[in-house]
C-alpha cells in the first residue's frame, strides 16, 4: 500500500550506538507529531530505515507510531507483516519514542475524569487563575476551562511564619516551644493553623469514589515546604482505592499555588489517559514493553521522551512532563548533531513542520529549561526544554484581510491538512511552497489521497491561489495588480517575518546577539525558508542535518535518560551556606541514582547536572544556575548570568536560592559522527557536476522565475559545492538555495553559506505595495517589541522588570502613532498625544541626543507614576520619527507610599508632577535635574514626600532612555535597508491601513442602527456624570464621539485626563473589529471627539487623577460599549486595594521604614448577544495579575483566608453576567490599608433586557474589646474610597462587582459551539509565550 516512502539511508552504519537493551536488536525511533510520524530504525551492519507516514489516518491504520515499527521490521526481516499482526519484540533491541498523546489530550479536553482537594477558601483559585484574560482585546472573554470535574475543600491551613519584605528581616529561630511551629522543607518557619481531621477527608474522598471518580489531584497551601497534609490525604485515598493520585508536592515542590494546583491537575487529568495509550500501545506487541520486561527476558526496552530532553521508562512516563515529548527530541537533534563543543558556537534551531513552528537556542554545552509555561490554557511547573511554538508551520492558513497579507494563526492541522494533501483543505504556507516550485512532488512521499499512494496536488493549490489573487486584484487599484506567482511569494516573505520576531525575542531577551549563531534548521518545512530566516537574523550558516526531517526522531536515538530530583529552599547563599548546599546535593544525587540504576544503567554510565535557583531578595527574577565546572562558586555565575540577562547586578544584595535541583543522567548513546567544524577543517570543496542535476525546474525568487537545478542530495560527493539558485533534495526533505549563497556536503551535514548582500531594497513609493506593507507591519511591531525587551533587561524595579508594567512604541513625525507594543489598553492613545505635545513644545529647538521626559495630564499623561520619556530620531537635521517609552514607576513622590492615594484632592498630593524637561541634553544624562524634579520638589508641599525609592527611578529611566536608543537604532537599520523615503511612506500606509478598518466597522453600524444617533450615560458612584452621544456617517465611516453633558471636574481624585478618553475610545475600537489590525493612530483618524472643558473628563492642570486613571476609564468604557449595544456593563472597576507601614510619619523628620503593597481584584464580565459573561476576570482596561497566594503570604504579614467566586453577583439574563469574587485578607501586624474602587452605588448595568449585576462592597470586621477582656468581631462597611489603621487579626473583605447580563431572563441562552482560539494547536509553551502572557497581564 503505502510502504513506498520508506528510505534506507546510505550514511554509516554506526552513526548511533545504544548501550543499553539488547545487543542484537533492532533499535527504533520514533516521533509521532502533528502532521507527521517519523521514524527511524536501524541494525548493526545494515543501513538505517526511515519512515515517514500521515499521524492520523484512520482508514489505513489504528496507530501511527505501531506502523512505523511494523514497516521497519518488514524491511529488516524481508518477512510481510499483517497490520493485525502482533509485533514480535524478540526482534526489537530498543523502541525510544516521543508523543502528542498528552498534548492532544489537553488541546482537546479529552483526558481522565478527575477531581482536586484543596485548601477550605481555595476550591475556586483555577477558575479565578491569576485573574487576567487571555486575549486583551477579546470582549466575549473565553478563558480555558478547568480540568477537574469536581472540587472538594480540606478544613486545614498552615502559613509561613516570617515574612521577607519585613524591614529588619526578621526571622523565627526557635520553633521548640510553639507545637504549632515546624521547619518545612525549604527551611522556612511554617506555623499550622488548622490540622485535617481523617474522618472528614474519608468521608469527602468516600463520597468522590462513590460518584465513580477514580482519579484526583490534590494540593495544599504551602504544601511545597509541609507536605504533611498532602500525604495524608494521599494515603487516605490510596487505602479508598483510586487509580491514580497526584500529589502537587510531590509532582514539583515548587512555590506558587495556582501553577502547583494546576500541575496536580493537569497529572490527574492525562497520566492515565497516557497509560491507556500505552496499554492500547502495548497489546499489539507479542511480548511486553519496559525496562523490567527487558531485564526478565520477557520483552524489550521502551522509554518515552519528556519535555525535559530525557528520556523515561515507558512504566514511569507521566502526563506532567510529556507536553513537549516531540519537540524535545528535536531539541535534542541539533544540540547533539550541530553543536561543537571545541569551537562552541551557539545554535538555533529552527524546527518547522506541518503543524506547528518551534524555535529553541542551545549553547555552552547545556540545555536551556524553563520551569513555568502555559500550554492551552493550562499554566504548569514542571521543568521543559525553552521551545517556543512561534507559528504553525507549513499549515498556516494564508488570508487576505483588511487590505493586507495575513499568515495564521489559524492551522490546516494534520487532517484535512493543505489544500495539496488531497483532502479538501486551505491555501496554506505549504501549497505557496509547491505554487511557486520549492516543493517538489516527484520528491515528496507519495502518501495522499484515498489509496496513500498519490504525491502532492499542485492543481488544488493552483486553483485556490487563482482565486484568491483575483479576488485580492478586484480589491486594490488597478495599477498594483498582482499575478498569482507573486501573491504566493508575498505570503512566503509574510510567514518569514511573522516567524522572525519571536526568534529575535528569544535570542535578545536573553543577552544574545543572533548574528554570532548558526541556525540549525530541521522539520520538513525547514528548509524551504531557512535562508530567508538566517539572512533576516544577521546569521551566515545554517547547518541542515542528513536526517533533519526526522531529526526529533533522530534526537530520540541520541537523548539520555534522565531522573530529576527537586527540593525547595529558602536560604541566603553564602560561603557559610556553600557546605550545607553540597551536603543536599549529595542526598539528591544518590536518589537519582537509585532510579537509574534501577533502569539496568552502571555506576560509569551517570552523569549529574546540579543547580540552585537564585535570585536577588526583594525580585522574583530566579536564574536557575548550573554548578561551575571548577569548584563551587554558584554566586559568581549567578552574578555573570544575571549581567548577561539583565544587565545589571545588585552587588549588596542578598542571593535567595529557592531550589536546590539534581538532574542525573544515563548516558545511553555513543555518537560517531564528526561535527561540523571538525568536516569543514579537512574538507576540499569542489564545484557539483552539472551532470548530477536530476532535472531543472522554474522556480521562483524575489523579482521572478528562475531556470533551477534540482540535485538529489544523495548523488552529491563529500565537499561538493552548489552554488544558487538551486533545489537539494531527498525523499523527505527540500533544501532551497536561493541566488547569492551556496551549499556544500558534508557527511552528516548539508552546509548553506549566506553571501553578503547590503545594497539598499528597492521599494516603490508611488503605490502602496500590500506585500511590503504587511512586512513593515511586521517590522514595526518588531521594532517597538525590542524596545520593551531592552526596557526590561536593563531596568531594575519590580513594576518594570517582573510586572512589565510599560508600553514602547514608535511614532510618526508628527507624532502619530505608528506601532504600539505591547497592550497596556491605557496607553494606547494617550502616548500619541504625549509625543505630538512635546513635539510641539520643543518644535525647532531638539537636537541629536535629545531626550524629553513628562508625565504630567496636561501633556498626554495617564497619572503621574507612568513617567514618558521620547527621543527624536533625525535624518540630517530632519526628525523623521520619535519613539517613546512609558513606564509604572513604583513610587513618585505625595501622601502616601505607591503614589496612589486613594484620598488625594490636588495634583500635588499624587506625587511628581513633570510637564516638560529635557532628560538628556545631547547625550548627558541630566541626573541633578531629574533628581530635584523627584526627589525635591514634591518635598514642598503640604504633607508629601518627594519619592521614596529614586536609585530605582533613575535606573529606570536610564533603561527607558536605552529602550529608545534601542528604537532609533532599529528603525536606523530599517532605513539603510529600504532608505528614508520609503519607511516613511510605509508609515503613514499603516496607519491609513487602520484607517480603513475603523471605517468599514463604523459604516457597518450605521447601517445596524439604520443611520440614528447612538446616545449612553452611567454615573459614578459620587452620582457625576458621564454622558455620550455618537453620530456616525454611513458614507465615508468617519464619527463624532460627543461627550457634552458630561458633569464638572471633581473635588476628588476620579478626574480623567483626556488621553484616557482617547485611550478607551481606541480600546473599544480594536475590540468590536473582531481581527487583528494594526493598532496605531489610524484608528483614531476617523473619530472627531469632543470633550468639554472642565469637565471631569478634560480637568484643569492641577486636579487630582489617580482614580480617573484606573476607575473612570473603566466607566468610559462601559459607556462607548453601551452606547454601540456591544455587551452589557462589566465589573467597571479595578478595586485598588494598598497596605503597609512606614513613610512620613508627622513630628519625625527621617522617614520610618516599612513596606507597601499595591493591587488590583477581578471582578465580573458582561455578558453579550451570544455569549455568558466571565466570573473572576480583568476586564477593559486593566488586565493585571494577582499575587499567587503562596508568593502573596511569604512576602508580606498577611493570611488569605479566602479568594473565591462570589456567586450569584453577575446579572442574570437569556446570557448571564461573569460572577465577582470576595477577597478576605486577614493582617498579622498593624498596617494602614486602603481602597480605592467604584460601582459600589450604581450597578453594572444589564442590556437588551438582561438584569443588572451586584454592587461590590467593602468591609472591615474590625476586633472590638467585648468588656470581659475578649475581643469580638464588628463588621463596618467601609465605602468605595476609604483608608484605615486595621490591627492584627482584623481583615478586610473586598466583594467585587458582578458583569451585567444580556437579554430577557425567559429566552433560552443558544451559545453553540464557542470559537476556539486558531492558536490552541501550537501556542503556548516557552520563554517568549512566558513574557508576551505576562506582558498581556501587566
Amino acid at each position: 500500500m503505502a510502504d513506498q516512502n520508506e528510505k534506507k539511508q546510505d550514511t554509516a552504519n554506526d552513526d548511533v550506538s545504544i548501550q543499553s537493551g539488547q545487543s542484537g536488536g533492532i533499535k527504533i525511533a520514533i516521533d509521532r507529531g502533528g502532521t507527521f510520524t517519523d521514524c527511524i530504525g536501524w541494525q548493526a551492519g545494515r543501513p538505517p530505515v526511515v519512515i515517514k507516514l500521515l499521524s492520523v489516518d484512520p482508514e489505513n491504520y489504528e496507530d501511527a507510531p505501531r506502523e512505523a515499527i511494523r514497516r521497519v521490521l518488514e524491511t529488516y526481516t524481508s518477512r510481510k507483516i499483517g497490520r493485525e499482526e502482533k509485533l514480535d519484540t524478540s526482534l526489537i533491541g530498543e523502541i525510544r519514542m516521543g508523543t502528542t498523546v498528552a498534548t492532544n489530550a489537553l488541546l482537546e479536553r479529552k483526558g481522565e475524569k478527575c477531581a482536586l482537594v484543596t485548601t477550605k477558601g481555595f476550591a475556586d483559585s483555577l477558575i479565578i487563575g491569576n485573574q487576567s484574560r487571555p486575549k486583551i482585546f477579546d470582549i466575549a472573554i473565553h478563558k480555558p476551562e478547568v480540568l477537574y470535574q469536581k472540587v472538594i475543600e480540606i478544613d486545614e491551613r498552615v502559613t509561613l511564619e516570617d515574612y521577607t519584605e519585613h524591614p529588619e528581616k526578621r526571622k523565627t529561630m526557635d520553633v521548640s516551644n510553639d507545637e504549632d511551629l515546624v521547619v518545612g522543607l525549604s527551611g522556612e518557619v511554617v506555623r499550622i493553623l488548622k490540622r485535617p481531621k481523617r474522618s472528614e477527608i474519608e468521608a469527602s474522598l468516600q463520597a468522590l469514589y462513590a460518584e465513580g471518580f477514580r482519579s484526583i489531584a490534590v494540593c495544599l497551601t504551602h504544601s511545597f515546604t509541609f507536605p504533611e497534609h498532602e500525604n495524608l490525604v494521599g494515603d487516605v485515598a490510596r487505602n479508598i482505592g483510586f487509580d491514580h493520585i497526584s500529589l502537587s508536592s510531590q509532582l514539583m515542590p515548587m512555590i506558587k499555588l495556582v501553577p502547583r494546583t494546576t500541575s496536580a491537575t493537569a497529572d490527574a487529568y492525562l497520566t492515565p489517559e497516557i497509560k491507556k495509550y500505552i496499554s492500547g500501545f502495548e497489546n499489539g506487541f507479542d511480548g511486553g514493553l519496559g525496562t523490567a520486561s527487558a531485564l526478565m527476558g520477557k520483552g524489550t526496552r521502551c522509554e518515552f521522551m519528556q519535555s525535559d530532553g530525557g528520556l523515561v521508562d515507558v512504566n514511569a512516563f507521566s502526563g506532567l512532563r510529556a507536553i513537549l515529548s516531540g519537540p524535545a527530541g528535536g531539541v535534542v537533534g541539533y544540540a547533539l548533531t550541530s553543536y561543537d563543543p571545541k569551537t562552541k558556537i551557539p545554535v538555533i534551531g529552527f524546527d518547522m513542520g506541518g503543524t506547528s513552528t518551534d524555535v529553541s537556542r542551545y549553547g555552552a554545552g547545556h540545555y536551556e529549561h524553563v520551569f513555568e509555561t502555559t500550554t492551552a490554557g493550562v499554566t504548569i511547573q514542571s521543568p521543559q526544554l525553552d521551545i517556543n511554538t512561534v507559528a504553525a508551520g507549513g499549515g498556516s492558513q494564508l488570508f487576505w484581510r483588511n487590505g493586507l497579507f495575513v499568515v495564521g494563526p489559524e492551522s490546516a492541522g494534520a487532517h484535512p491538512g493543505p489544500a495539496s494533501y488531497r483532502k479538501g483543505g486551505p491555501l496554506t504556507v505549504t501549497d505557496a511552497n509547491l505554487y511557486l516550485g520549492r516543493l517538489l512532488p516527484e520528491l515528496f512521499p507519495t502518501i495522499f489521497g484515498p489509496e496513500e499512494n498519490e504525491p502532492l496536488d499542485f492543481k488544488a493549490s493552483e486553483m485556490l491561489f487563482t482565486e484568491l489573487t483575483e479576488q485580492i486584484n478586484s480589491e486594490i487599484d488597478a495599477l498594483n495588480k498582482m499575478t498569482v506567482d507573486e501573491v504566493a511569494y508575498g505570503f512566503i516573505k509574510v510567514a518569514n517575518e511573522a516567524m522572525i520576531r519571536p526568534i529575535r525575542a528569544l535570542t535578545e531577551a536573553k543577552g544574545y546577539d543572533t548574528s554570532t549563531h548558526r541556525l540549525a534548521t530541521f522539520g520538513g518545512a525547514g528548509g524551504q525558508h531557512a535562508v530567508a530566516i538566517a539572512e533576516a537574523l544577521g546569521i551566515s550558516q545554517i547547518l541542515i542535518h542528513k536526517y533533519s526531517s526526522v531529526l526529533s526522531a533522530y534526537g530520540m536515538a541520541l537523548a539520555d535518560v534522565v531522573q530529576e530530583v527537586q527540593e525547595p529552599c529558602s536560604d541566603i547563599h553564602t560561603a557559610k551556606t556553600q557546605s550545607m548546599f553540597a551536603e543536599r546535593f549529595v542526598e539528591l544525587k544518590d536518589r537519582a541514582s537509585v532510579s537509574l540504576r534501577e533502569q539496568g544503567f552502571r555506576d560509569d554510565q551517570l552523569e549529574f547536572e546540579l543547580y540552585l535557583n537564585m535570585r536577588y531578595r526583594g525580585t522574583e527574577s530566579a536564574l536557575m544556575i548550573i554548578k561551575p565546572t571548577e569548584g563551587w562558586n554558584f554566586e559568581k555565575s549567578f552574578v555573570d548570568h544575571h549581567l548577561q540577562e539583565f544587565g545589571f547586578v545588585l552587588p549588596n544584595r542578598d542571593i535567595i536560592v529557592d531550589d536546590i535541583r539534581v538532574r542525573g543522567i544515563g548516558k545511553s548513546y555513543q555518537l560517531s559522527e564528526k561535527t561540523v567544524d571538525e568536516q569543514l577543517e579537512t574538507l576540499k570543496v569542489t564545484l557539483v557536476n552539472g551532470a548530477k542535476r536530476f532535472e531543472t525546474k522554474n522556480v521562483y525568487f524575489e523579482g521572478g522565475r528562475k531556470q533551477t537545478p534540482i540535485y538529489k542530495i544523495e548523488d552529491l560527493d563529500l565537499g561538493e559545492k552548489v552554488v544558487g539558485p538551486a533545489i537539494l533534495a531527498d525523499d523527505t526533505q527540500t533544501i532551497v538555495v536561493p541566488p547569492g549563497t551556496a551549499a556544500i556536503n558534508l557527511e552528516t551535514h548539508v552546509i548553506v553559506n549566506i553571501g553578503d548582500e547590503t545594497s539598499k531594497k528597492a521599494v516603490n513609493t508611488d503605490r502602496i505595495d500590500p506585500i511590503t506593507l504587511s512586512i513593515f507591519g511586521h517590522r514595526f511591531m518588531a521594532i517597538a517589541e525590542q524596545m520593551g525587551r531592552a526596557l526590561q533587561k536593563t531596568s531594575v524595579s519590580t513594576n518594570v522588570k517582573e510586572r512589565l508594567d510599560y508600553s514602547c512604541a514608535l511614532f510618526d513625525s508628527q507624532g502619530g502613532l505608528v506601532a504600539n507594543a505591547p497592550h497596556l489598553p491605557v496607553h494606547l492613545g494617550s502616548m500619541s498625544t504625549a509625543v505630538r505635545t512635546q513635539a510641539n513644545i520643543w518644535k525647532g529647538k531638539l537636537k541629536k541626543g535629545d531626550v524629553i521626559v513628562s508625565n504630567h495630564p496636561q501633556t498626554g499623561g495617564t497619572h503621574l507614576p507612568d513617567i514618558t520619556v521620547i527621543t527624536p530620531a533625525f535624518h540630517g537635521e530632519e526628525i523623521v520619527f520619535y519613539v517613546a517609552s512609558r513606564a509604572h514607576h513604583a513610587d513618585i513622590g505625595g501622601i502616601l507610599p505607591g503614589s496612589m492615594p486613594p484620598h488625594s484632592r490636588e495634583l500635588y498630593q499624587e506625587g511628581a508632577a513633570i510637564f516638560s524637561e529635557k532628560l538628556v541634553t545631547e547625550g548627558h544624562f541630566d541626573e541633578e535635574r531629574i533628581t530635584d524634579l523627584l526627589l525635591h520638589e514634591p518635598a514642598k508641599f503640604p504633607g508629601c514626600s518627594g519619592t521614596r525609592c529614586l536609585p530605582d527611578n533613575i535606573n529606570d529611566l536610564k533603561a527607558q532612555v536605552a529602550a529608545n536608543q534601542k528604537g532609533i537604532s532599529l528603525i536606523e537599520g530599517l532605513i539603510a535597508e529600504y532608505g528614508a523615503a520609503v519607511v516613511q511612506f510605509y508609515m503613514l500606509a499603516i496607519q491609513d491601513n487602520a484607517e480603513l478598518s475603523v471605517k468599514n466597522l463604523l459604516k457597518q453600524v450605521s447601517k445596524r442602527f439604520e443611520g440614528k444617533l447612538l446616545h449612553a450615560n452611567d454615573h459614578m458612584d459620587d452620582g457625576s456624570f458621564i454622558c455620550l452621544t455618537i453620530g456616525i456617517n454611513g458614507e465615508d465611516g468617519t464619527a463624532v464621539f460627543d461627550f457634552t453633558g458630561t458633569g464638572p471636574e471633581m473635588y476628588g481624585n476620579m478626574n480623567a485626563p483626556e488621553a484616557v478618553t482617547y485611550s478607551a475610545i481606541i480600546y473599544c475600537l480594536r475590540c468590536l473589529i473582531t481581527e487583528d489590525i494594526p493598532l496605531n493612530q489610524g484608528c483614531l483618524k476617523p473619530i472627531k471627539v469632543i470633550i468639554p472643558k472642565g469637565s471631569f473628563l478634560s480637568p484643569s492642570a492641577t486636579a487630582a487623577v489617580v482614580g480617573g486613571n484606573v476607575l473612570t476609564s473603566q466607566r468610559v468604557t462601559d459607556v462607548i460599549f453601551h452606547a454601540f449595544q456591544a455587551c452589557a456593563a462589566s465589573q467597571g472597576d479595578c478595586n485598588n486595594l494598598t497596605f503597609g507601614v512606614g513613610g512620613k510619619i508627622e513630628g519625625q523628620a527621617e522617614q520610618v521604614r516599612g513596606w507597601g503593597y499595591y493591587e488590583t481584584i477581578a471582578g465580573g464580565s458582561g455578558a453579550g448577544p451570544g455569549w455568558h459573561g466571565t466570573s473572576g476576570v480583568h476586564t477593559h482596561m486593566t488586565n493585571t495579575r494577582i499575587t499567587d497566594p503562596e508568593i502573596f503570604e511569604r512576602r508580606y504579614p498577611v493570611l488569605l483566608r479566602e479568594f473565591s467566586i462570589r456567586k450569584n453577583s453577575g446579572g442574570n439574563g437569556q446570557y448571564r453576567g461573569g460572577d465577582g469574587v470576595v477577597r478576605d485578607i486577614e493582617f498579622r501586624v498593624p498596617v494602614q490599608c486602603s481602597i480605592l474602587s467604584e460601582r459600589r452605588v450604581y450597578h453594572p448595568y444589564g442590556l437588551a433586557g438582561g438584569e443588572e449585576a451586584q454592587c461590590g462592597l467593602n468591609l472591615w470586621v474590625r476586633l472590638i474589646d467585648d468588656g470581659k477582656g475578649a475581643k469580638k468581631e464588628r463588621i463596618i462597611n467601609l465605602g468605595g474610597k476609604n483608608t484605615a489603621a486595621m490591627q492584627p487579626g482584623e481583615r478586610i473583605i473586598i466583594c467585587t462587582p458582578g458583569g451585567g447580563g444580556y437579554g430577557p431572563v425567559h429566552l433560552d441562552a443558544d451559545i453553540g459551539v464557542r470559537k476556539t482560539d486558531p492558536r490552541a494547536n501550537w501556542r503556548g509553551q516557552g520563554s517568549v509565550a512566558i513574557y508576551s502572557a505576562i506582558q498581556e497581564s501587566n
